[in-house]
Parts: structure tokens; sequence; C-alpha cells
């Protein structure tokens, strides 16, 4: 495990690009694409050894999943839909390997960024720490 991997806290999302485009791609409902378009969510990070706990807090719902690298890990959307993820853990970066999607989480500088890329379509968060 590298010591730098560090996502332990709460992180504010303050940008995100290709939210409506990367929705559509991994087909979440209409009325959830609508209503996550004016929502910054908050992200909690509990890093314990090779486990994570993600908290997700949105006005419409609150998420807590969690996953083990190397493991495979059922987890739940915001929009109440289930996917079966795998974590990988590669030069700092945290990569979950779902069967619509694949996620890349990293720091960089003070910020964390999380790349999604479904298909052809890609999704980029960027939240601070608070």
């Amino acid at each position: 495990m590298t010591s730098n991997m560090d996502f332990s806290g709460t992180w504010k999302v303050y940008s995100e690009e290709n939210l409506d485009e990367f929705l559509k791609a991994v087909g979440a409902p209409e009325m959830i694409a609508k209503m996550r378009k004016d929502i910054k969510p908050a992200i909690t990070i509990e890093q314990n050894g090779k486990d994570f706990t993600f908290t997700v807090k949105t006005p419409l719902r609150t998420c807590v999943n969690t996953v083990s690298i190397g493991k495979e890990s059922e987890v739940i959307a915001v929009d109440g839909r289930k996917f079966k993820c795998t974590v990988r853990e590669e030069n700092g970066k945290l990569i979950t390997d779902c069967e619509k999607f694949t996620s890349v989480r990293e720091i960089q500088g003070e910020d964390m960024v999380e790349t999604i890329t479904a298909g052809s379509v890609t999704f980029i968060s960027r939240s601070k720490r608070v």
C-alpha cells in the first residue's frame, strides 16, 4: 500500500465536468439526473488499511459503501442502483472497476480528483477537504 494514498476525511465537491453525459451513459433515471445537476455532494472517506468506507451525502439521500482493495464488493449508487465493483491501488490511485464504468480517484495537491469513464464518456469530479 502506498503511503501517500491518504483519502481519509470529508471532501466537498466543487467542480464537475460532463455530469449529464455520464449519467446518461450509465443509465441513471432522468429524474435523478435532473436533480443531481444542482447538487455538489459531500464525501466522507474512512480508510483503514485496505478497507475504505465512502459516505456520500446529498439532499436526496445518504449512501454508505464499504470496499476492500482486491475484493469484489457491491456498491449502491445515490439513485439506489446496485453495482458490483472491484477496487485496486495503483501508484497512489484508488481504481474502481465496475460493470458500467471505471473510476480513478487520486490526490492532486490539495484536491481529490475522481475521473470516471463510462464507454466514451469521461466525468471529472474535483473536491477539497473540509
